[in-house]
């Protein structure tokens, strides 16, 4: 049975939701499910924005099926070729054989990469920056967007109803549950902190190209934003659009210090411990502690983009640094984090040497902070470090 919701007298959501899989791209816990977002536009010729994933495929042409009404397909957008947005493009090609196919040249590439089928070039509609599409009433133009967060991706803008299909940008994590638009539901308090974790670790490490696109979209009047994935943004665009441009400058949101911590018998713990007490008792407010064994790295990457100090306590192990927050560093130098101040902790037995291979991976990140001397602990935290911790809480406050 169909499970649609109309955005606008012509534009239909048709998407679905899987909340039964557990990792997004087999790599980030979704625990609240992921939505696949479509839309049909149902104007004297009908358009189709995007397919979904295959898990969810049925939903989809059944929803399809129901928003055409009895109508043929005549276009087929394609903003991104991710198959979670692409998979059904093939059966969506023999049941609509007629279908034009809307996408930049390298989307046409990508989808002989995909895909077996063979299309005509007669098949495709190829656009490129500032080209336009007039379906009847409504006349869509269309604006690349590469690397956000692949090099093909371009975004639809319909200039009638001042919507912007945005594809993965503006996107959250979790299934839509009845409600599709970001003001049914309490977005800051429930969803926020999963938009950023999106953002972050999905697109985090493309900040100027995020930039790039934010300076084309900004005169132009959009009313209305449909990503692929999560809510549609139709009241309070500004709050979203902010929160976009200060995460693609690196930017922290607000002051406050994310410790984590990788501890094998919880001595490095007891040290991290230790230093979050001292920066409360100094009136630091947002302190928050993650062990790097227990929380996935897309939870502690989204937290160093909120807050302006990260601390990384790392015991050495097999004269390295510890497994899993050596996991945690190589992300956080893949998703670019910048302008943060960065203390480390490290600790060993009879070598010590966490503390320079960590100090190797931050030096890669821009217009980051280190605070020294690096706090280094022999086994067990002693009475007469206590002093050193002091002096490191002192040093994150200042700084």
């Amino acid at each position: 049975m169909y499970n649609t919701r109309l955005i606008t007298k012509d534009l239909t959501w048709i998407g679905a939701s899987d909340r039964r899989l557990a990792l997004f791209e087999n790599v980030y816990p979704i625990p609240h499910g992921i939505s696949y977002n479509s839309y049909l536009l149902c104007d004297d010729r009908t358009v189709l924005f995007d397919t979904v994933d295959s898990s969810v495929s049925r939903q989809f042409f059944e929803n399809l099926t129901h928003a055409l009404n009895g109508r043929t397909l005549d276009y087929a957008v394609v903003h991104h070729m991710e198959p979670d947005h692409c998979a059904e493009l093939e059966h969506l090609m023999m049941r609509y054989p007629q279908v034009k196919i809307v996408c930049n040249a390298q989307i046409k590439k990508m989808i002989a990469q995909f895909f077996d089928f063979s299309l005509s070039d007669d098949s495709f509609m190829l656009v490129k920056e500032g080209d336009t599409l007039n379906t009847g009433h409504h006349e869509l133009a269309f604006i690349a967007a590469p690397m956000v967060h692949w090099p093909e991706v371009m975004m639809t803008y319909d200039r009638t109803d001042k919507v912007l299909f945005s594809a993965d940008a503006f996107g959250t994590f979790g299934a839509l549950n009845g409600n599709i638009f970001a003001d049914e539901v309490n977005f800051v308090g429930e969803y926020l902190d999963e938009a950023r974790r999106y953002y972050t670790n999905i697109v985090g490490k493309y900040g100027p190209q995020v930039q790039n696109v934010l300076k084309k979209a900004a005169p132009l009047d959009i009313r209305m934003i449909c990503p692929l994935h999560g809510f549609i943004w139709r009241q309070d665009l500004d709050f979203y659009i902010k929160k976009y441009d200060l995460w693609s400058k690196y930017e922290a949101e607000e002051k406050g210090v994310v410790i984590a911590y990788g501890s094998i018998y919880g001595n490095t713990e007891n040290a991290a411990q230790i230093l979050a007490a001292k920066l409360a008792e100094k009136g630091v407010r947002h302190i928050h502690m993650y062990d790097v064994s227990v929380t996935h790295p897309s939870y502690i990457i989204a937290q160093a983009f909120r807050y302006s100090t990260l601390v990384l306590a790392s015991a050495t192990y097999n004269a390295g640094i510890f497994v899993n927050m050596e996991n945690l560093l190589r992300d956080i130098v893949a998703h670019n984090l910048q302008n943060r101040t960065i203390a480390l902790i490290e600790n060993g037995s009879w070598a010590a040497t966490a503390g320079k291979q960590m100090k190797e991976e931050i030096t890669q990140l821009k217009n980051c902070t280190l605070l020294e001397p690096i706090l280094s602990i022999k086994s067990a935290v002693k009475e007469s470090q206590l002093a050193e911790i002091e002096n490191l809480a002192e040093q994150i406050i200042k700084a």
